[in-house]
């Protein structure tokens, strides 16, 4: 009975959820520095050449918005299964140097295949996924701490940083600009990237809440989803591809993107609680408006000037982190 409230509270809170991303989608395409209304909008549709307001909703708030959807759920939901499998709360795509290495395959295919939009998202794919099987296996072998864990995602972000760094020095032509692709940015998101890493972000969401019970199982810890016949190790692989697959999607367009994946899962938690399928619910809902919440502040409350997302990410992010760390601090003196 308890079980039952719980679910029919968890799914009104979704609902509002919902609602709030609806709103705000409406908001972030309306509102900006120039004025644009519902008659701009309708006037889009209709067929007749497109007004200057029109244009700009067309190549600009629209493929924006979409965008900040788009990586904003990809991230969250990344993260929400990264921390469930690795069973680490301070785990995130970016703490952890999943987005690092999706950021470094993303520059390299940027140089090596010019013009190649098809290719960046699979790239970072390919990035993505190296990283967090290696920061896997180095979890698994070295039986490292939570904490260690962390600090050998830093150590792993350093140097992808720094890999990304050098390969944009020693090349003359580069695809992405260096610095807003590390800082993570939505302004001049290009659609033909954007298209394809939907599709991608749309399949794995979709795959990771068709599979929600056999996350359910990993949130019990190894032992006992072995217990309960679930091949652990498979299924450990198949959720941190779908992970990869995310951050890499996300990365692939909005460059490095930091703190999505680490906030937005506990407050999910917060709200609905840790049953999978309504966290990866709502972590893919707060996690679009979360970052759309954002991009919006970052474009709107500096007027004339403009803030990168990625630098109100950071502000917003780091006092997080450090919240958690203490949190987890409480924690274990209590236990």
């Amino acid at each position: 009975m308890e079980k039952s409230r719980q679910s029919v509270r968890a799914q009104k809170r979704i609902a509002i959820m919902l609602l709030l991303l609806l709103l705000m989608t409406g908001i972030g395409i309306l509102g900006g520095s120039a004025k644009i209304s519902l008659a701009d909008f309708r006037e889009l549709f209709s067929g007749r050449e497109a007004t200057a307001a029109g244009r700009i909703l067309l190549y600009v708030r629209l493929p924006r918005v979409a965008g900040a959807v788009v990586a904003g759920t990809a991230l969250a939901v990344a993260g929400a299964v990264i921390q469930t499998v690795l069973n680490n709360p301070l785990a995130g795509p970016n703490i952890i140097g999943v987005n690092s290495g999706a950021g470094f395959a993303v520059v390299l295919c940027g140089i090596l295949l010019p013009k190649s939009y098809a290719a960046l998202p699979a790239a970072a794919f390919a990035g993505a996924f190296v990283t967090v099987l290696f920061v896997f296996y180095l979890g698994k072998k070295t039986g490292s701490s939570k904490i260690t864990l962390v600090l050998a995602g830093v150590a792993i972000n350093s140097f992808l940083n720094g890999a990304t760094d050098a390969v944009n020095t020693l090349s003359e032509e580069s695809l992405i600009s260096a610095n807003m692709f590390k800082i993570g940015g939505l302004n001049g998101v290009n659609a033909q990237v954007l298209k394809y890493a939907s599709v991608l972000v749309v399949a794995a969401v979709l795959a990771v809440l068709l599979l929600h019970n056999e996350l359910e199982v990993l949130s019990l810890g190894e032992e006992t989803a072995k217990t309960l016949g679930l091949p652990v190790s498979f299924y450990r692989f198949l959720f941190l591809m779908l992970a990869a697959v995310l951050c890499g999607a996300a990365v692939s367009f909005a460059g490095l993107l930091g703190f999505v994946g680490l906030i937005v899962p506990h407050i999910a938690r917060l709200l609905v609680g840790e049953e999978s399928k309504y966290l990866i619910l709502s972590s893919a809902i707060l996690g679009a408006l979360f970052l759309l919440i954002c991009d919006f502040i970052a474009r709107t409350c500096f007027a004339p000037f403009e803030l990168p997302v990625g630098i109100i990410l950071s502000f917003v992010g780091a006092p997080f982190f450090v919240w958690l760390l203490f949190r987890r601090k409480r924690g274990n003196r209590n236990a």
